[in-house]
């Protein structure tokens, strides 16, 4: 089944097929990936200094196997470079270049591997079979008649996606049913973040709803049962799913409601983050506050905004402190306070999706967490040069932070005796959590 899914970047648009204009790769104005080498790189705009990827070296050089992931983020990189500019800014329901199902499916399962450490790979071709099985499902079931309107059709779509049942009766008697799939609370249950378990227990966030949905939708139109524009509204709150939509009769207040192909693979990587990154608890806006708090208390009263450290709160005080007591004895992972190996996954994959240039100073904090105090400066060089030549709206808290991040950092490269062995290499040597 799944060969249905190859003919479609030549079924949309095959006259721009031959464009210049539509074969400029997409690249970020602050830094790009020098995709000769097995392990990535970055390069700053302008300089000759590169800076290095290290989650993998990392885990590496403690003894940790990590080709499945490797593999998996290669896989990564080459779905990422089939986006062209054109292609990245184009609705998912049309979306050319890369497949944003099996984009989805490797970033699952380089997490997969990193906290698993399985022997054998995520099977992705399975769950991009069981992902066409869907919509062979739909036409079995629910398919309207050609001459049913668009209505009809998305009407009969949400009620197979929602609201669908199927019982089964095994041969013990016992009943199995399986719902349709609803909407999970993302930071409640990780599993609503990652494709092959949304297809697994049917329930997920909202942007795994709506890329399994534009998938359904593409797959239909390539077997020729979908003879109509459709769109996808992928909500902006906490408890509506996505739904489709005839795209003749949109309005414009629907246009953002739609996600184009680039957002919702930064959609997917962020709430990876946002889940995942080791300091939980804290400024409520701003995950590299929380990280740069933790590594420094003394200034918490300037980096969360209060005059007076009195008034800054125990809870958080506690917190942080806790999430560097974990980190310090090697307990890098835990179901209510992050992971950090996900969290670098996640922020590495943003870097080379070439994103926001905060990627570079949010990464730059958790490498020194790591101990990898080198690469930490580098990053924080490239995004404060970045940031120079850049239109940004700057937080007064935020670039405070940085420039005493930076401070300790340069000092604690200059102390005398100081190793880049010191910490890192043993930084993954413990007992896992579990």
């Amino acid at each position: 089944m799944s060969c249905l899914r190859t003919p479609w970047a030549s079924y949309l648009t095959p006259k721009l097929s031959n464009s210049k204009r539509f074969q400029k790769p997409l690249a970020s104005p602050f830094f790009c990936i020098n995709s000769a080498s097995d392990s990535p790189e970055l390069v700053a705009s302008g300089s000759q200094n590169s800076l290095r990827l290290i989650l993998h070296d990392s885990l590496e050089s403690a003894g940790i196997d990590t080709r499945h992931a490797r593999s998996a983020r290669e896989e990564f990189r080459q779905q990422v470079g089939r986006l062209t500019e054109i292609d990245a800014e184009t609705s998912i329901t049309i979306s050319r270049g890369a497949d944003l199902a099996r984009t989805a499916l490797h970033i699952a399962a380089e997490d997969d591997s990193l906290v698993s450490h399985s022997s054998v790979p995520l099977p992705v071709e399975a769950f991009v079979e069981r992902l066409d099985d869907l919509s062979m499902e739909f036409c079995s079931l629910y398919l309207p008649t050609s001459e049913a309107p668009p209505e009809v059709f998305l009407g009969n779509l949400d009620r197979f996606f929602y609201v669908h049942k199927v019982i089964a009766v095994c041969w013990s008697c016992s009943i199995v049913m399986i719902i349709g799939f609803c909407r999970t609370e993302m930071m409640s249950d990780a599993r609503a973040l990652y494709l092959h378990s949304v297809l697994t227990c049917r329930s997920g966030s909202a942007v795994m709803l709506s890329l399994i949905y534009s998938e359904t939708l593409k797959t239909l139109r390539v077997c020729g049962f979908l003879d109509f524009d459709a769109e996808i509204y992928y909500p902006s709150d906490f408890f509506s799913l996505p739904s489709g939509y005839q795209r003749q009769k949109s309005k414009f207040s629907d246009h953002p409601h739609i996600l184009t192909s680039k957002s919702l693979l930064v959609e997917i990587l962020r709430n990876l983050k946002d889940a995942f990154w080791p300091f939980q608890y804290g400024h409520p806006s701003s995950l590299f506050l929380r990280a740069a708090y933790a590594a420094n208390p003394a200034f918490a009263p300037i980096i969360s905004g209060e005059s007076n450290s009195k008034s800054y709160g125990g809870l958080e005080m506690a917190s942080a402190k806790a999430a560097q007591h974990r980190l310090g004895r090697g307990v890098w992972t835990n179901a209510r306070f992050g992971d950090m190996r996900r969290a670098l996954a996640a922020c590495e994959r943003l870097i080379i999706l070439g994103t926001e240039l905060e990627e570079l100073r949010d990464y730059a904090v958790l490498l020194y967490h790591c101990g990898h105090y080198e690469d930490c400066s580098e990053y924080l060089k490239l995004y404060q040069s970045a940031r120079m030549s850049a239109p940004y709206v700057r937080d007064e808290f935020e670039e405070d932070a940085v420039k005493k991040l930076e401070a300790r950092v340069n000092l604690i490269l200059a102390e005398k005796g100081w190793s880049k062995q010191t910490f890192h290499e043993s930084f993954w040597n413990s007992t896992e959590p579990w």
